[in-house]
């Protein structure tokens, strides 16, 4: 169970010859996520992806609590990145090893600490999901849905019961897209994800509409996009 309690962002904005100003990137933020499969979305700059970050301690809150599972993000937040797997936008910015079998390994260490045992686990995985002729090839020359996907494998590889992605499908092509969607629609882990893709949004459980840095809808998917549709209709100049 993931929990947000009354939670806001507010960064520091440093002005030249000034005094910084601050911002503030969520406000009053109070959510309980329960469901197997949840979308959020909204405007690019609303806060979504100032949200996901909340789930697993990547961003702090500035007041109130993000609790995952009971875990305190603030004050446990190794015990909550044991259980919260992060999928970033741009897999590159995510993959740290060369290879992809190399990132899947790395993954793996804390788990399987004979090296030949890791290595053939790691390129158990990499099948799974379709990559084992890949394993070796540098992450650079991967595409981009390849790349999303041994960030996907790498992600799994430390077993987290939660899955978070931020936006995971943005720079894709449409095959690309389609099974990076696949394989994250065939978890058996919770999903959270942030997503413009409302074809994408519309088959999760909960659909959750972020603006201005608060929430402004919640609930069934028809419903909430289609209120974010309105919402961008109305923001239209």
């Amino acid at each position: 169970m993931i929990e947000l309690h009354q939670v806001s962002v507010t960064v520091s904005l440093p002005q030249a010859g000034r005094k910084p100003i601050a911002k503030t990137l969520l406000s009053e933020v109070s959510l309980s996520l329960a469901e197997r499969r949840v979308a959020v979305i909204g405007a690019n700059g609303s806060g979504k992806s100032t949200l996901l970050r909340l789930l697993n301690g990547l961003v702090l809150p500035t007041a109130g609590r993000v609790l995952v599972d009971g875990l305190d993000t603030a004050t446990q937040v190794r015990q909550v990145r044991a259980r919260v797997g992060f999928i970033f936008t741009d897999p590159l910015a995510q993959l740290l090893m060369g290879t992809a079998l190399d990132d899947v390994e790395l993954s793996l260490r804390d788990q399987v600490r004979d090296k030949a045992a890791r290595r053939a686990r790691a390129l158990e995985l990499l099948a799974e999901r379709g990559l084992a002729d890949l394993a070796e090839q540098s992450v650079y020359d991967l595409s981009g849905g390849e790349r999303q996907l041994v960030s996907l494998t790498s992600v799994l590889a430390t077993q987290p019961e939660l899955v978070v992605a931020d936006e995971p499908t943005t720079l894709l092509d449409l095959r690309n897209r389609n099974t990076v969607v696949a394989a994250l629609c065939g978890l058996p882990q919770q999903l959270i994800l942030a997503t413009h893709d409302l074809e994408l949004a519309a088959q999760a459980d909960r659909v959750v509409v972020v603006d201005a840095g608060r929430i402004v809808a919640d609930g069934a998917p028809a419903r909430t996009i289609d209120c974010y549709r309105r919402l961008m209709r109305d923001d239209r100049p």
